[in-house]
């Protein structure tokens, strides 16, 4: 009896593969949870047993094997943990599966405080409507890069570190800080990122300073002037 080839033996593990994943998005549960999720937001265990109409414990498991066969990624936050689509692949893949199953995408609904969802405070840092804007426009104006092997973690491009010296941020002292330099922080309402880290930190300093921001003695809101207004859309592109 011949053996099998090397050829043959690759093809059998990428059609058991493919097998795998496409039983684990097969699922009814999971594929409503999957499909939630297609609107570029995170969300949390809890959100998606609802989603999926499971209980909690299901939902875990579902969520691993999900994870497993890569599918999801999870991003843990303090005490929570955020699963997002591992990448655009994994998207473009359920996109095209709603196309051929002629099913209607359920849109993202936040519960978050109608006066926060705008601007507000995370911590020492801006977040909120503005902030993940404000994130979003630093990677296409080419001031902001991902750092090599952690996507969660922001270095500055050269373009990046000149214009914020202009601005008035001290880059260098920015660095001594025993803190991640810039980093992604998963935003309460939006479940996209905001800018954290020190970096974050100096931005919302700044715009404090310059009478762009102003923060509610009681609450963690922060109210743009208009001079912040024109700020954000003159140096970042961004309307408030």
């Amino acid at each position: 009896m011949r053996h099998p080839t090397q050829h043959a033996l690759e093809l059998i593990m990428e059609d058991s593969r493919l097998a795998s994943v496409a039983a684990a998005i097969a699922e009814p549960a999971r594929a409503r949870m999957l499909c939630s999720l297609l609107d570029g937001k995170a969300r949390t265990a809890t959100e998606l047993a609802i989603v999926g109409e499971v209980s909690a414990s299901t939902a875990s498991a579902h969520l691993a094997r999900l994870k497993a066969e890569q599918l999801v990624s999870m991003l843990t936050q303090g005490r929570h943990r955020y699963y997002s689509l591992h990448n655009h692949d994994v998207a473009s893949a359920l996109e095209a599966l709603l196309v051929i199953s002629n099913t209607p995408k359920t849109p993202f609904s936040p519960n978050t405080p109608h006066y926060l969802q705008s601007a507000r405070t995370c911590y020492d840092h801006m977040a909120g409507t503005v902030a993940v804007q404000l994130h979003d426009r630093l990677f296409v104006m080419g001031w902001l890069q991902a750092s090599d092997g952690d996507a969660s973690q922001y270095v500055l491009s050269e373009q990046g570190q000149q214009a914020l010296s202009k601005l008035g941020v001290d880059l260098p002292e920015l660095v001594k800080k025993r803190r991640r330099f810039a980093c992604a922080c998963l935003d309460w309402s939006e479940r996209s990122p905001h800018l954290g880290g020190a970096l974050g930190a100096a931005l919302l300093l700044l715009a404090k300073k310059r009478g762009w921001v102003e923060q509610d003695l009681d609450s963690r809101r922060l109210q743009i002037s208009r001079a912040g207004q024109n700020a954000m859309k003159d140096l970042f592109g961004v309307t408030v």
